[in-house]
């Protein structure tokens, strides 16, 4: 029979069951600063995140059907945030001149400044990470890069634009290679969200 992760008796037999546990705590800690910030805002935390999301993509990204399959919800979840975005004049929209049903979503003024604030919300996960070694932070990053990985191949979670998805990563003789960039990438330096991430066909 197969034990949750939550079965303490099972936590202290398997790694596995601990880790999983360990990172049920720091999702949480995640949803209560993200929930914060949201409220701080008068806004849900999908639609903080949708702002932060543009404020950092670009303009191709910035449509409802791809931040549907980025945030791994449904068009009209994600359209119901956005028409409250555009009522409280957060973003603006264009709509594609060769598909009227489809738009491309436009930080305003306004947004930019609630976006750029709200980046930060995360920002006391981070310091705790700067007192770990670099060691430490290299075999962290490179385990969890592996385990995305694995979720997304298994289907769990859907777009990702990491070294590991994407046609210009090369990994020969175990040492990581970047086609676009011409170089050789340490294991710290294997990128998590990466601007030129081209999807293995």
């Amino acid at each position: 029979m197969k034990y949750s992760s939550f079965n303490l008796n099972e936590q202290n037999q398997k790694v596995e069951s601990r880790i999983v546990v360990a990172l049920e705590r720091i999702s949480e800690a995640f949803r209560v600063l993200l929930w914060n910030e949201s409220k701080e805002n008068s806004l849900s935390p999908i639609q903080i995140q949708i702002l932060i999301f543009i404020h950092f993509h670009s303009l191709e990204k910035c449509k409802v059907g791809y931040l549907a399959n980025e945030f791994n919800m449904t068009k009209a979840t994600i359209s119901d945030s956005v028409k409250v975005l555009l009522a409280k004049k957060l973003v603006s929209k264009e709509t594609d001149p060769t598909d009227t049903r489809s738009y491309t979503i436009f930080l305003t003024t306004e947004g930019e400044k609630t976006a750029k604030k709200a980046s930060f919300f995360a920002s006391s996960i981070e310091q705790p990470l700067g007192k770990m070694s670099e060691e430490q932070k290299t075999v962290m990053l490179n385990g969890l890069l592996k385990l995305i990985y694995n979720l997304n191949r298994s289907g769990v979670i859907t777009i990702q634009r990491m070294c590991f998805t994407c046609s210009n990563y090369q990994l020969y003789n175990g040492v990581h290679y970047c086609n676009l960039l011409k170089s050789q990438l340490t294991e710290s330096e294997l990128r998590i969200d990466c601007k030129e991430h081209e999807l293995i066909s």
